[in-house]
């Protein structure tokens, strides 16, 4: 199973991830609301932006709906970064982190 990071769903819209994607690939790739989120607040409104919606939104949504404990992890994953002297961009990608880790 592949939890495919809202960059991966950037470049593939770009039309970054040609070649070095195997046709089996998709069938194991997962999403989460998180990652949702952030792609389509980004997402263009164009013709084909339509398609992929629909099709990201087939894909398999871990953790869904989100208990309160993954939320408690991504916090950690927040502090236990700070801590070690990392400075994390977004609380989001602290989510996203968590919900890969307990999946």
């Amino acid at each position: 199973m592949i939890l495919a990071d809202t960059s991966v769903w950037i470049e593939f819209l770009k039309g970054g991830l040609g070649s070095g994607v195997k046709e089996d690939t998709m069938f194991q790739v997962v999403t989460c609301a998180p990652v949702i989120q952030e792609v389509f607040q980004g997402l263009r409104s164009v013709p084909q932006s339509r398609l992929f919606e629909e099709r990201l939104l087939a894909l398999p949504c871990l953790s869904d709906p989100l208990p309160l404990r993954i939320f408690m992890e991504a916090a950690e994953i927040y502090r236990q970064g700070r801590r070690k002297g990392f400075t994390i961009r977004s609380s989001m990608d602290c989510l996203i982190a968590a919900i890969a880790i307990h999946n």
